[in-house]
């Protein structure tokens, strides 16, 4: 279902179901909001009976009677002037609870759904983050459920509050005066088609607003994480423009509700008016046909009347606010629903956990594609056994890094299968197969925080002596201690603060400590200083021994004591073997060799 054709409808009842099966946790707080909403509305004609009764039975009485009647008028006049304060007391007490209570609802259903997404967002496959801008996925995950919260605070309960106290002060007004009542509501059909227009106004604003919203966090977070790129081409002009121009079109969709909320409410004001000049008039002229005996009760039916219409008036002019907002949280959860209903995740249905992967890989008749049948790796078959160090290898986009995508299931594959033991990587349960198998990419990423939070990933089973001792292993523990803060030291968002080597040296120690069967080095050594091609090579040699390794490399010089290597080209398997092997072809892979021999000669 659309955004757009949820905001036509007049009101989703099966959307709003399924909003309120989140605050089923909660029905008992639920319900007792509702039987405050129907406390509240029956006190709205309380306080203009009390004082059409004042006026009439007891001020009226005051003024004409003798000394001794006017003295106990007064007395009653002071008790109920009291009895008004505290039905006003105790209305406001009641109001507030009924506030909270409904405040508390909202916020409560939005933690609880904001977790469920984050827990499907963490488990969607890879290829939604290829497709779906991060900012719009934060959109989704803050802003858009942040509005599911208006929907019990502003909307729902709050409207079956203001609708029964409408109902009540009707029902009150007819029971006094049907005649005067009809009167008064006159100029009423001119603010209910001026509340339909604002409500659609309103509500056509208010998606543009969400949807230049969504624009503007997917557009700032996109090229605030590529600044530097920004800036090393000086293309910050042309980019502030494009902000200037989506920031535009959120502050005219702003001003659209702004406009209209500027013509709905003195329209309102105006009716409200209109509406109290026609009872004074009714009752001007009513007061000179009528025997003077039903004349004496006119001054409270008129003073209470006009307490009615603010009472009326005043749910009448928030109400179609209120519904607008309604209906932005129905939207709101309707893109909500939608990530949650998201059915590219990855399948966790496997139950085989093995204690401990021996290591052994294949790759039997594997193509994969990214988009729809575009195959980017096709037909793909072979394998590695325990202890063996596969290199793979080609030109960029050749495949290679699809492959070990494949391996710890960051994607499904459409044909083929891969075997890890003989047993097809589907059957394992998850967390089992990515334990046993360790990652170290080409672009670290390091999350803000310390040296040490980012190699354990704040895994409390790990201790920091556990992790001095695996940095001396692969002789980092130096480079850590020579760091202001050593293992404390704060890496800052995506590891700005260290150099592109100083980042995998981490990654390294953080593969190590997991103590993973199966290592994927993927571009391990790529734009790295020599000196630091040195530490990293040495880290990799520590880290592969006794464990099955693919590795992915550009420079051909530091995988030649691979077991086995495959050649890739264009997404299929040129050639398999070992370096000398493949030399002495004098095919893709020699080529391939010649070149880069050529390109160090210049160097």
């Amino acid at each position: 279902m659309s955004t757009r054709s949820v905001a036509k409808k007049v009101f989703d009842f099966s959307l709003l179901r399924r909003v309120l099966k989140f605050a089923s946790p909660y029905k008992r707080r639920f319900f007792i909001s509702l039987a405050l909403a129907i406390i509240l509305a029956a006190f709205s004609p309380a306080r203009p009976f009390l004082i059409q009764v004042t006026v009439n039975d007891y001020i009226r009485e005051g003024v004409s009677g003798d000394s001794s009647v006017k003295i106990k008028m007064e007395e009653l006049l002071i008790w109920i002037t009291v009895i008004q304060v505290g039905l006003l007391i105790l209305e406001s007490a009641i109001r507030f609870y009924f506030t909270y209570l409904t405040s508390w609802l909202g916020q409560t259903v939005v933690k609880d759904l904001r977790v469920l997404v984050y827990e499907k967002i963490l488990g969607l496959n890879l290829s939604q983050f290829d497709k779906t801008p991060i900012g719009t996925l934060t959109t989704r995950t803050i802003n858009d459920i942040e509005a599911i919260n208006d929907i019990f605070a502003e909307g729902l309960l709050p409207i079956i509050a203001d609708l029964l106290s409408i109902v009540c002060i009707l029902f009150y007004m007819f029971w006094v005066d049907w005649q005067l009542t009809l009167i008064c509501l006159a100029p009423f059909p001119i603010l209910i088609i001026a509340t339909w227009f604002f409500k659609e106004s309103v509500n056509k604003s208010f998606i543009r607003v969400r949807n230049a919203v969504a624009h503007l966090n997917a557009f700032v977070q996109e090229h605030i994480t590529g600044m530097q790129v920004i800036q090393a081409f000086s293309a910050e002009e042309k980019e502030f423009r494009k902000f200037k121009t989506i920031n535009r079109e959120h502050r005219n969709a702003n001003i659209n509700a702004i406009f209209a909320y500027s013509v709905f409410f003195p329209i309102v004001e105006i009716v409200l008016a209109v509406g109290t000049a026609m009872m004074v008039w009714w009752g001007a002229v009513h007061a000179l046909n009528i025997p003077v005996n039903q004349a004496s009760e006119l001054p409270g039916k008129m003073v209470a009347f006009y307490f009615c219409l603010n009472l009326l008036f005043r749910p009448l002019r928030v109400i179609a606010d209120k519904f607008n907002v309604l209906q932005m949280g129905m939207v709101a959860s309707d893109r909500v629903f939608k990530v949650l209903e998201n059915e590219d995740y990855i399948k966790t249905q496997g139950d085989y956990a093995p204690q401990q992967v021996k290591g052994k890989i294949e790759f039997d008749d594997v193509s994969f594609a990214y988009v729809d049948d575009r195959y980017v790796l096709r037909n793909i078959s072979f394998k590695a056994e325990p202890g063996e160090t596969v290199a793979i290898v080609g030109h960029t986009g050749s495949g290679k890094t699809s492959i070990i995508s494949l391996m710890n299931r960051l994607y499904h594959i459409q044909k083929g299968a891969i075997r890890i033991d003989d047993v097809r990587v589907e059957d394992y349960r998850l967390d089992v197969l990515r334990r046993d198998i360790g990652v170290v990419l080409q672009d670290v990423f390091l999350f803000s925080g310390s040296v040490l939070d980012n190699i354990t990933l704040r895994n409390p089973k790990i201790s920091k002596e556990q992790v001095v001792e695996a940095a001396k292993l692969i002789d980092v523990h130096d480079f850590i201690m020579r760091l202001p803060g050593n293992y404390d030291y704060n890496v800052m968002e995506r590891g700005s603060t260290l150099s592109m080597g100083q980042r995998q040296l981490i990654s390294f120690i953080r593969a190590l400590l997991y103590n993973p069967s199966i290592l994927i080095l993927d571009e391990a050594t790529s734009s790295v200083d020599t000196e630091s091609e040195k530490l990293i090579q040495k880290a990799i040699d520590t880290l592969i021994s006794g464990r099955t390794a693919i590795v992915i490399a550009h420079r051909l010089s530091t995988i030649r004591k691979a077991d086995r290597i495959v050649v890739l080209d264009k997404g299929e398997i040129k050639e398999v073997g070992t370096h000398e092997d493949l030399l002495a072809l004098g095919g893709f892979y020699s080529s391939l060799h010649f070149m880069q021999t050529e390109v160090d000669k210049a160097v």
